[in-house]
């Protein structure tokens, strides 16, 4: 958790240990989740208005039902190549609460300490040219140029500009006569989670440069003379509501999961929804402190599952099951069968179990390959079947056998004329 999480309720000097006032028969996440979902929240005390601007992010274990959303923004968590995660529904279903409360659930890893992004990465692959003259320098006196910080949620507003999504000139470095990229959204959300809200409103120039960061894993910057490379290795995060536009194809398909948020239907989870946004508009710092036991424990079992993701495999015959059921579905798209595998070993990363299971397939398909399918695409290949069958049928009429050769004809010698005699 990060340093602005909350002190619980009974100590305000911090928060208990996972294991503090937690049951036996927790083993996984999905456990916590199942545990959770059906707990009720006591009464809530009215909170003092102290006049300061505090943030206190909605516990993304107090969310009521939507079983599908939360597990599947968790294994986006524990595994990054499962290629983002994408939240489609109706307003008013939670969707931008449950990616903002994935603050304090956010793992480690090591991030660069530099401008411009320099790792002790880019050194081992690129040698020490891939480095600028500052990290170059640290990096041959042994000093380390990355340090091991929380994943961050980094927002891309609706209203970015493209200058502030790739980097502009640093008007600062410019005033001295110095000419400096300024980092952009894209370089900043690099080892992060990169989150759009409404991203099916974005401008067709911002969509571009999020489409070729995130396929090539880093951007190029040129303004006139300068230029500058920066990694932009993020877990890509969007939510959208289908009755205000349509996505784009192209940038649909960098989504791995698809997640349907509908409505809450049983009347209870409405009521338990209802009390606790209420509980916490009436003291966010109570409710929070509520969940904080579960909170720290999601935490500890993410990064556990993200250790324990490596050594997970995936037998030939779980494999196969896949592979079917994408067959069957008529899906043409290979990223169906990476994100359906990497989903299922992160599941049985996330369920503490180093082997998939063809219950684990059978559990994240319909995240990974909904949406997947393009009407437009069969509609022109059944088009193309004519055409096809034509040139199949002049191929057919073709003789068998290497065409016959006729001998090349023999070249006239022309005769010399002969000398006239005088």
């Amino acid at each position: 958790m990060t340093d602005e999480s909350p002190p619980t309720d009974g100590d305000p000097s911090g928060a208990p240990s996972a294991s503090e006032g937690i049951p036996p028969g927790i083993r996984s996440i999905k456990d916590l989740i199942d545990r959770v979902t059906g707990r009720h929240l006591g009464p809530i005390s009215a909170e003092g208005d102290s006049g300061l601007a505090e943030q206190w992010p909605y516990p993304f274990l107090a969310l009521v039902g939507q079983m599908e959303m939360k597990l599947g923004l968790l294994l986006a968590l524990v595994n990054p190549a499962i290629g983002g995660v994408l939240l489609i529904g109706p307003r008013g279903t939670g969707k931008t609460t449950a990616v903002r409360s994935l603050i304090d659930l956010l793992p480690s890893v090591r991030q660069s300490k530099c401008h411009y992004g320099c790792t002790e990465e880019d050194a081992e692959t690129g040698g020490i040219e891939a480095l600028c003259p500052n990290c170059a320098e640290k990096y041959a006196k042994g000093e380390p140029l990355s340090s091991l910080r929380p994943v961050r949620l980094v927002e891309l507003p609706l209203n970015a500009r493209l200058e502030d999504v790739v980097g502009s000139v640093d008007e600062r470095a410019a005033v001295h006569n110095r000419m400096r990229i300024r980092r952009g959204i894209l370089s900043h959300a690099d080892r992060n989670l990169l989150y759009v809200d409404e991203v099916n409103l974005l401008g067709d120039e911002v969509v571009d440069a999020i489409l070729d960061a995130a396929a090539q894993g880093s951007f190029t910057v040129r303004r006139g003379a300068v230029t500058a490379t920066y990694r932009s290795r993020f877990t890509l995060v969007g939510t959208m509501n289908p009755e205000e536009g349509r996505l784009r194809p192209q940038i649909l398909d960098r989504f791995g999961l698809r997640l349907l948020v509908r409505g809450l239907e049983a009347q209870d989870e409405r009521l338990e929804a209802y009390r606790r946004a209420r509980a916490y508009i009436t003291n966010p710092k109570q409710v929070v402190a509520a969940f904080v036991e579960e909170t720290i424990l999601a935490r500890d079992e993410i990064e556990a599952a993200r250790a324990l993701l490596p050594q997970v495999t995936l037998p030939d015959e779980v494999a196969k099951i896949g592979l079917d059921l994408i067959r069957g579905l008529g899906i043409d798209s290979l990223r169906a069968e990476i994100t359906l595998f990497e989903a299922a070993r992160a599941l049985a990363a996330a369920d503490a179990r180093s082997k998939a299971t063809p219950d684990d397939i059978r559990q994240v398909a319909p995240m990974a390959l909904r949406l997947r399918r393009s009407a437009f695409m069969d509609q022109y290949f059944d088009d193309q079947r004519g055409e096809e069958a034509e040139i199949a049928g002049a191929l057919a009429a073709l003789p068998s056998g290497p065409p016959a050769v006729a001998p090349p004809k023999k070249k006239s010698v022309p005769r010399k004329k002969q000398a006239k005699k005088g």
